[in-house]
């Protein structure tokens, strides 16, 4: 069994910066990811000398990883965390072996998923979503060839084809499928108060229009025997080889939603569950913190400076700080963070999530049920999504909801006519991740280990 003061889940923007500070104030730190590198999807593959698009953001990525390697933290990484119980402790699979943890306190950074968009036809081969697109884009170079469409909404889906574009990567068409409102123009003022996160979403899409055809519609429909082979498009039809779609991103709660009495609140403006947090990223569970994207969708910089003072507060409790000390050295990290999350009323205004589809389109892949069927239970009396579970097997496939969880709640509101936050998410059992008997066997004591104890 590991013992540390700390234990951080994720190395993304949070996760790095929380271990950084951590050990800045002498606390003993470990880091786990399941990736085979830290920095997340946003820092994936950061570089010091990066040029062209996200360059900035990359180069931010290369100096937090440099100074995560020169902070003195553990990092274990392709570490996947499956279980946490009181103390608090934690289960870790790693090289097939489970492994526990215990730590003083444990800060989740657990970061966002992307929501699925579901169009008719989108199950087809062929289509993905962008985030996996830019994951292969920035891990192992592969550029965007052939007929490629983007399809979708929210800053991503501009980066990605930006950094694509700039690097040799080619691209058909773009479908914009969002829609400017009053009700997102009421919140323009307050972004203009930090305009830099919106003059680089300019710069992306002005970039990419100079390139690529924009069309601005939302009657989008895939069709291919047994692959994607063409879209339609506001009525026009194109040729397509790959469709990329995109609808923004969640924070991903599969988690904190496992941990018993982890209380979670529904965040209307962005459509999304969110862990019930303080100021300092303390969750309702003695010891448990979040910080960044899992406790609410702020973006890189505010993920960041979320791990640090989360891990300030994390060190104040285990004595290396005194509250006041807490207190000054965090109070500037605040003030940023509320400036950098200034934007985010009017973004999640813009980017309101897209409709469900009609009936027929398939929304739980792993089990193959449509809208038409979630609707169905909502009509014989399914309140809920964990209720939809005995009615239709919905979110019981391989991805245990990861994918399917935020679709099936929108259709079940919708199909109820109550607001997001009356129907309940997924709840989700550890472990959340899979995992065979084979390595849960390895938790046990070996049989020799147990006679020498006298316990054979």
């Amino acid at each position: 069994m590991t013992k540390v003061d700390i234990l951080i889940v994720g190395a993304g923007p949070a996760g790095m910066s929380a271990a950084i500070e951590a050990r800045r104030h002498g606390a003993s730190v470990l880091l786990l990811d399941e990736n085979a590198a830290p920095g997340g999807q946003v820092h994936r593959a950061a570089k010091p000398d990066a040029v062209g698009p996200g360059a900035a953001q990359s180069r931010e990525g290369a100096a937090l990883m440099a100074a995560l390697r020169a902070s003195g933290a553990g990092l274990h990484s392709g570490a996947v965390l499956w279980a946490i119980e009181p103390g608090p402790r934690a289960f870790v699979l790693q090289d097939h072996a489970v492994h526990e943890v215990d730590a003083g306190r444990v800060i989740l950074a657990s970061g966002a998923t992307e929501r699925a968009l579901p169009i008719p036809g989108w199950t087809l081969p062929g289509v993905m979503g962008v985030g996996a697109a830019q994951i292969l884009l920035k891990s192992a170079g592969l550029r965007p060839r052939g007929r490629v469409w983007i399809a979708g909404q929210g800053p991503l889906i501009w980066l990605y084809a930006a950094q694509a574009l700039a690097r040799g990567g080619e691209i058909a068409g773009i479908v914009d499928m969002s829609r400017i409102t009053p009700h997102a123009l009421l919140r323009l003022p307050r972004a203009l108060t930090a305009p830099g996160y919106l003059l680089r979403g300019l710069a992306w899409m002005r970039a990419v229009r100079q390139r690529v055809p924009v069309f601005r519609t939302r009657d989008v429909v895939v069709e291919g025997d047994g692959r994607l082979e063409r879209i339609h498009v506001g009525g026009q039809i194109h040729t397509a080889d790959t469709l990329l779609l995109h609808d923004g991103v969640v924070p991903n709660t599969q988690v904190t939603r496992a941990i018993q009495g982890c209380e979670h609140r529904w965040n209307a403006a962005q459509r999304a569950w969110e862990p019930v947090l303080d100021d300092w990223g303390n969750t309702l569970i003695p010891g448990i913190l979040v910080a960044g994207d899992g406790g609410g969708i702020g973006g890189a910089a505010a993920a960041s400076l979320s791990g640090r003072i989360a891990a300030l507060e994390a060190v104040r409790a285990l004595g290396h700080l005194g509250g006041a000390q807490r207190d000054a050295l965090a109070a500037p990290l605040m003030r940023r963070r509320r400036a950098e999350l200034a934007p985010r009323g009017f973004l999640d205004a813009l980017f309101v999530p897209l409709p469900m589809p009609v009936d027929e389109v398939t929304l739980c892949r792993c089990e193959e049920v449509t809208a038409g069927s979630v609707r169905a239970a909502a009509g014989l009396g399914c309140l809920g999504t964990n209720q939809l579970k005995a009615f239709t097997r919905a979110g019981m496939g391989l991805c245990q909801g990861r994918i399917c969880g935020p679709l099936l709640h929108a259709t079940l509101a919708e199909a109820r006519g109550v607001p997001g936050g009356d129907v309940d998410p997924l709840r989700t059992r550890f472990p959340t991740k899979p995992l065979s008997l084979g390595e849960l066997a390895t938790l046990a004591p070996s049989a020799s280990a147990a006679s020498a104890s006298g316990k054979g």
